[in-house]
């Protein structure tokens, strides 16, 4: 790109690496590189679960300067997203009062179980469209209250992650709505915070900065860190700041009927939608309504995605034998397929440790073959991957009322070709597979959008489309697959009855 290219920075913090994208936009493309890459590791002290701020602020002021070394001038802008629900507080004079916890914090499901003697999980879900779960900031802000009590000074604002490190970065408090929308203390109609939910929780409202909408241009650098990382000046922009929001935001779509899969260790699977649906059948069935940029609601479903995957690969590494993702994906292909099954909602997948026996003692229970080999094993989770897609798309059209023509697929399990063409293949829909850094690139994008340089959602998707042009796999062997999926469907139904 030439000289006249606008620079930007994306800083992507996921739950546990953190990288710094260098972005660079022609007037009409977007190229993007890694600079730096970081552990973001908790930090477990007098038994508690922190995340360690001051460490990834460093990190983040580390990124910056590997901007300074690889490219000429200062960036035009810098913007963080990050995961969603955790937060820090800061009093009026700029100091953190503490290290931010974790949402893995164990605190937070009793204080679920105790504010749900006060409140139901469907009224919780009627007002903030948030699938009620022990992480969500409502519940970790319970408990926040429950254990010291949450009267902190009239200057003390809450920030959540993302917005905590943008204040550290440009001095100004304020919430974006897509990382607000994490909290379960959003009205979903009125994008705006329930003051009377707060209210009812003890919650004091007086907490919560105003909204931004994402790609607010916040203000600029400020002057200390600019001085010290000898850096010229460059604007701070609220993107869509949380990693899920930002990724839905680079997918490449030219049509409206679409479903996304936002595909990695977890798969985030839904659909984009004026506004959120709040009825028993979409809490029942998993749904939750997170914000999204232009004013959107992502009705999306958490699915374990490619966990499984990694689970196994770290269990035959501890027994002596290492494999890439591409020979294991080759392994898979090699198997004839729709063999055996697991549901990849079902919590004894969970959590870390020894995965390929877990998932034999699965199809054991259910009365089907047991996989023996690796490959039997691996191609049984991607087979599975597939289906739960297929289950995915079946609630969410039923919830919609109307059929889906496409499934876009972003982020990096679009590397696994395999599951991108099963996923095709379960639910008869061809899958537009692309682009592979999507958090990174719709940061980036919703920056350009800041700057003036595209004026929509729309316009950034095309650009999207012709920097990354994506890979497209059709649906192939439906009748097979359709009779296999209800073979499935007995498969889990049987689990369940059995738990």
């Amino acid at each position: 790109m030439g000289a006249n290219s606008l620079n930007m920075l994306a800083v992507d913090f996921g739950a546990s690496s953190g990288r710094t994208i260098l972005g660079r936009w022609d007037g009409s493309k977007l190229s993007v590189e890694e600079i730096h890459r970081f552990a973001n590791d908790p930090v477990a002290l007098n038994g508690r679960l922190y995340w360690d701020f001051l460490r990834l602020f460093h990190e983040l002021k580390k990124g910056i300067h590997a901007f300074k070394q690889q490219a000429s001038g200062s960036p035009a802008s810098i913007a963080v997203d990050t995961w969603g629900v955790d937060y820090g507080f800061v009093d009026g004079k700029g100091r953190l009062l503490g290290n931010p916890y974790h949402y893995r914090e164990a605190r937070n499901a009793q204080a679920m179980e105790a504010m749900l003697q006060q409140t139901t999980q469907q009224e919780l879900y009627s007002r903030s469209g948030i699938q009620p779960l022990s992480f969500n900031t409502i519940f970790q802000l319970y408990a926040e209250r429950s254990e010291q009590g949450l009267t902190l000074p009239e200057d003390v604002r809450l920030l959540l992650m993302p917005d905590l490190f943008r204040f550290y970065l440009s001095g100004i408090r304020s919430t974006e709505y897509t990382i607000a929308s994490t909290t379960g203390l959003l009205d979903s109609a009125a994008r705006d915070w329930d003051k009377g939910l707060l209210h009812k929780l003890g919650i004091p409202a007086g907490l919560f900065t105003d909204i931004v909408m994402p790609g607010t241009i916040e203000g600029n650098l400020r002057k200390d860190i600019a001085e010290e990382l000898q850096i010229g000046g460059m604007s701070v922009i609220a993107t869509a700041s949380h990693d899920t929001a930002s990724a839905v935001v680079s997918i490449p779509s030219l049509e409206k009927d679409y479903a996304f899969i936002s595909c990695g260790t977890w798969s985030l699977m839904g659909v984009e939608i004026d506004q959120p649906i709040l009825t028993e059948e979409s809490l029942r069935y998993g749904f939750t309504n997170e914000g999204g940029a232009e004013h959107k609601i992502r009705m999306l479903k958490n699915i374990m995605g490619l966990w499984l995957l990694q689970e196994c690969k770290r269990q035959w590494e501890l027994e002596g034998e290492s494999l890439s993702y591409a020979q294991m994906q080759e392994m898979a292909k090699a198997e004839p397929g729709l063999q055996s099954y697991v549901d990849a909602q079902d919590p004894v997948f969970l959590a870390p440790g020894n995965m390929p026996e877990r998932i034999r003692r699965y199809c054991a229970q259910t009365g089907q073959s047991v996989p023996q080999t690796k490959a039997e094993l691996i191609r049984c989770v991607v087979d599975s991957l597939a289906m739960k897609f297929k289950q995915t798309l079946d609630e969410i059209e039923e919830l919609l009322g109307t059929k889906l023509q496409t499934i876009h697929m972003v982020g990096g399990g679009i590397q696994n070709q395999l599951l991108c063409q099963l996923t095709a293949n379960a639910t008869g829909r061809p899958v537009i597979a692309g682009p592979v850094e999507a958090t990174a690139i719709g940061n980036i994008m919703m920056q350009v959008k800041a700057h003036g340089e595209v004026q929509s959602l729309d316009q950034i998707r095309q650009a999207v489309r012709d920097s990354f042009p994506p890979d497209r796999y059709e649906s192939k062997d439906g009748a097979e697959w359709q009779e296999a999926y209800q073979t499935y469907l007995q498969v889990i139904a049987k689990r369940i009855v059995r738990s």
